[in-house]
């Protein structure tokens, strides 16, 4: 069945929590997603938003964010990091503590389990593709498309390797288009508002190209809109400021989610009150 209308959720890690002040607006409002589509932290907030989109399901996750520590889905600190650094070589973390999390919160079913429809993406390493999730083992889905690189262990699904739905379609309002949605609700956290600034340290360099790379592919999708789609971009709310300041690149600090929900929530009503 060609769904209506769609939730879209970017990615953004510990911003995340701006999503869920979208979604209790958007559910206080009475608008409901025929499917939802998710990248990243946004695949774990769109799963749990699927599997029960009632506004007690809204309120339960928005407490789940605001208990949210980071030590509960990525344990033993510095040392810690270091020594999965130094052991795998190619990553800070484990998942298996993430993997547990999820499987707490939203049980061990598959996709085509969940009340509303949803989908996905991650990246597939092995032919370079944008991977969509449509069915099978939901967790498994929700690592690969959350396996940050460089953080998070790829994930092996059948002999093939998934790393995070960002470097494909970090928002994946065109998915939506191609299932044929008419009307477009985007979640995201704020980052395509921040300034770019040029790179002064080496770190910086890789971090200003991704984001380039983000904007430039959701600005594409939003100017080859047909004539038929509306796409509403929601607001965070929050201060724009610069996008690589280091403070804001932190992905080990989750303290700030209740202001973030708060946030977002406001301006999202505001917002859906004008249209």
């Amino acid at each position: 069945m060609t769904p209506d209308t769609a939730f879209v959720l970017g990615g953004g890690g510990h911003r995340g929590a701006y999503e869920i002040g979208m979604l209790k607006a958007l559910t206080q409002a009475g608008i409901e997603a025929d499917i939802v589509l998710g990248t990243s932290i946004g695949a774990i907030n769109g799963a749990l938003y699927a599997a029960d989109p009632s506004i007690e399901g809204i309120e339960h996750l928005e407490q789940l964010w605001r208990d949210l520590e980071f030590g509960d889905l990525f344990p033993g600190g510095l040392w810690g990091r270091a020594r999965t650094a130094i052991r795998e070589r190619t990553y800070l973390h484990a998942n298996d503590h993430l993997r547990s999390w999820l499987g707490e919160h939203l049980g061990h079913g598959s996709i085509e389990d969940l009340p509303t429809a949803f989908q996905c993406v991650a990246a597939r390493i092995e032919d370079s593709s944008e991977h969509w999730f449509t069915e099978g083992a939901l967790v498994d889905a929700l690592l690969a498309s959350s396996a940050v690189p460089g953080l998070l262990p790829p994930v092996d699904i059948d002999g093939m390797h998934d790393i995070d739905g960002g470097v494909v379609n970090s928002i994946p309002l065109s998915r939506a288009l191609d299932l044929g949605a008419k009307t477009v609700f985007v979640l995201h956290v704020g980052h395509i508002d921040d300034e770019l600034a040029v790179p002064t340290k080496p770190w910086d360099v890789g971090v200003v190209a991704f984001e380039i790379a983000r904007r430039h592919r959701f600005a594409s999708d939003l100017a080859g809109l047909p004539d038929d789609v509306t796409v509403h971009v929601l607001p965070t709310g929050a201060a724009v400021g610069r996008y690589n300041d280091p403070a804001k690149l932190r992905y080990d600090n989750l303290d700030d989610a209740g202001r973030q929900v708060a946030t977002s929530l406001r301006a999202a009503k505001e917002y859906l009150a004008r249209i």
